[in-house]
């Protein structure tokens, strides 16, 4: 299975009073490189129309250490599934080479004009199939 694999520079506003990543600020670590795949990556692929519109249904997070400020965390991305009107992207975050957590986002397809979920094209799952790990 192949994985998407984004670096993120941590900001000094990630923390929060105990020194080290804040809880929260994970789901925009992991939101910056779902966007790197879906918008640029998608983008050099020729596939524009997940930009233009996919929101979320669920998040689910295990914090499984704390992540102190420093070096870029590593991110490392795949689906776990693909279904015709969604798609679940997991998540690995590592520090340093250690996995900090592990996080899962049910992602839904939207039609922004017409406010209402819309189908995958053929075009953005043949785009999502190589990141599509084993069942």
């Amino acid at each position: 299975m192949a994985r998407y694999t984004y670096h993120c520079p941590l900001r000094w506003s990630d923390l929060d009073a105990f020194g080290h990543v804040n809880n929260a600020r994970f789901l925009t670590l992991y939101e910056e490189a779902r966007v790197a795949l879906m918008f640029d990556a998608a983008r050099e692929a020729g596939v524009t129309s997940l930009e233009q519109g996919v929101v979320i249904y669920r998040h689910e997070v295990d914090y499984l250490r704390p992540v102190g400020y420093g070096r870029p965390v590593r991110i490392d991305m795949w689906l776990e599934e693909i279904r015709p009107s969604r798609f679940v992207v997991a998540y690995e975050l590592f520090d340093g080479e250690v996995v900090a957590s592990r996080a899962r986002s049910v992602c839904v397809p939207f039609d922004l004009a017409a406010g209402r979920p819309r189908r995958l094209s053929d075009a953005e799952r043949e785009f999502l199939k190589p990141w599509l790990g084993p069942a």
